[in-house]
This record gives structure tokens, sequence and C-alpha cells, in this order.
């Protein structure tokens, strides 16, 4: 009786041992990278999709060799019923393991848009109808109607928003990634205006971002931006007209061509510099922080003028005199291609 009771104790701890191998072995399995993905792979669970059929579509779409493994270890964690809707993205690398957090967690796959400093309104507008897995909801609407839908208090949403990446899920709307954009660029104003030097032609921050635009077209430099909002401060002071080429640009639209010339200069729009006064009706592009943060804190000096050197950078003048002098020869420079 004795040796029957150590030969079954002995087959138990045998077929105990053997299933604690197995299991070891599936769970080494379980947290091994993955062969059968080869490169990034995008993979869609629908709302209200069961682990069956989730793991049945990842064995489909080769992710997974077998869905038996995966299936058993979502139970065993409790997890079966907390897998999440939306498009996925899993990587060279990536472990069984890996792919069920994920779906734990909701990871789903980020796409990515940049703004870029500079760029107009309708640029941005561009670059969203093309974006991938990205909704379209506001194709049609005008400025005004915009400016309505991210709620603003003006007319038009030029410069309202703030240049930067932004990543979205499938399904984002246009309208959504807007609104991440005007509220970074409304906290950086509203920062920087509370921080701003006393002294300053501004009865709003709105005047200082439509500055900021001005600038951020005026100069890539961004060593020179404290300078160039230096020279158009002291002549906003002054009652001296801006005479900013980008904002003549702005107002051409689409009637410009590359080459501006000396008619289009002289030609009235709203946006004009060289035939108005003081600042353009609204913002002219995207200006970044730095933009922002020199507009509202511009360099000191007495510099009147500026013109292009034609590698980057500007000559600055205190006199008339010596601006014309400067354009004459940077111009030459420029023409000449030395």
């Amino acid at each position: 009786m004795r040796k029957l009771i150590i030969k079954t104790s002995i087959v138990i701890a045998s077929a105990a041992l053997i299933l604690l191998l197995i299991f070891g072995s599936a769970l080494n399995q379980f947290y091994q990278p993955l062969s059968s993905i080869g490169a990034a792979t995008a993979f869609k669970v629908k709302s209200g999709d069961s682990l069956s059929v989730i793991t049945s579509g990842l064995v489909d779409n080769q992710i997974l060799p077998s869905s038996k493994l995966f299936h058993f270890m979502a139970w065993w964690r409790g997890v079966d019923s907390l897998l999440q809707a939306g498009e996925y993205q899993f990587d060279p690398g990536n472990s069984q393991a890996d792919i069920l957090q994920m779906l734990v967690d909701g990871e789903v796959r980020q796409y990515r848009i940049t703004f870029i400093e500079g760029w107009r309104f309708s640029d941005v507008v561009g670059a969203l109808s093309s974006a991938p897995g990205l909704k379209i909801t506001l194709d049609g609407l005008t400025a005004e109607e915009l400016a309505a839908a991210l709620g603003l208090e003006v007319s038009n949403p030029e410069g309202m928003l703030h240049p930067d990446t932004y990543f979205y899920a499938r399904g984002t709307t246009d309208l959504e990634l807007l609104r991440r954009a005007r509220q970074r660029q409304e906290a950086i104003l509203k920062s920087q205006w509370e921080k701003r030097l006393g002294a300053l032609p501004f009865t709003s921050s709105y005047e200082a971002l439509t500055l900021a635009s001005i600038i951020e077209k005026e100069s890539n430099a961004q060593s020179e931006r404290g300078r160039i909002a230096g020279v158009f401060i002291r002549r906003l002071e002054q009652g001296m007209r801006l005479q900013s080429d980008p904002t003549v640009i702005y107002g051409l639209g689409r009637e410009f061509d590359g080459d501006l010339t000396r008619l289009q200069l002289q030609t009235p729009t709203p946006y004009n510099t060289y035939r108005m006064n003081g600042l353009p009706p609204t913002p002219i592009s995207l200006p970044g922080e730095s933009s922002i943060i020199a507009s509202l804190n511009p360099d000191s000096g007495d510099s009147l003028y500026f013109v292009s050197r034609g590698d980057g950078t500007h000559q600055f003048s205190v006199s008339l005199e010596e601006h014309n002098a400067a354009v004459n020869r940077f111009q030459r420079k420029q023409k000449s291609g030395k």
C-alpha cells in the first residue's frame, strides 16, 4: 500500500512538473518577440468584437501564429472583456504580451500632422484634407464659419493656431485637431501677454499676435526676431508705416506670382502696409512662440529699417539714407549672384 502511495505521488509530481514546464514554455513564448511581424502592421478592432473574433483576426492577418495561447492568457489574466476598439499598429519586436496590453490599454495607432511656422490658415486646411485617418467635417466652410466653429472671438482664424506637430488616432475630426492647435496658441499668447514689457503700442494681445505673424514671415533667423520686432515697434510708436512686403503679398492673395512689383506695392489692400498706417486687420500667418515673444519683448535700439542680405539675415539701418545704400548694395549683390 505504501509503495502504491509513493508511486502515485511520483506520478502526480511528475505530471505537475510536466504541466509546469509546459506552462513555463508557453509563458516564455507569450513574452518572446513574434517572428510573424516583419514590418509595421495595422490591425482594426471594431466596437463589440469579442475576444474570439479579435484573436481569429490576429491569426488571419498573420500577426499571431495561433489563437490558443493568446486567448488563454487573456482569459487567465481576466482581461478578455477589456479589449478596446480602434486601429492599432504592431511592430517588429512586439510579443503577444505586448499586443494584449496594447489592446487592453487602447494604445491605438497614432498619426501625425505638422503645421509649419509661417503657414497660412489655407495651408493648414490643405494639409488636413490629405491627412490619413482624419475625419473631414469642415470642408467648404467659409473663414467666418471656421472661426465660429473654433469658438473664436474674431471672424478670421488666420494666425490663431499654434504651429507644431500633432498626433491623433484614426477617426479624429479635423475640428478636434484645430481646436487643440487653437487652445495651444491661446495659452501661449495669454502667458506671454501677461509677461509683456510695459510700454508697447498694442491695445490687445490680438494686435501682438498680428505683429508676431509679420515677424514670422520676415525672418527665419530666430536670433533676429527681437531686432525686427524693435524696428516695427519703433515705427508704430513714431507713426511710420510698417512697409512690410509679406503683408502686401498676403493682401494680394492669388494675384501674387512670386515676384513683388512696384505696382503691387502701390496697390491699396487692407493689408498693404506701404499704403496704410498701423497694423493690418488680422495676422498673416501662423506665428511660432519665438515670434510671439519677440513681438512683446522687442530689442532696444534706434534702427528703423532693415533689408535682406540674401543669406537669411538682414542689414539694419537707422536712417533712410543708410537704408537705401544697403538696399542698393545687397540688391546688386543678389543680382550678380555674389
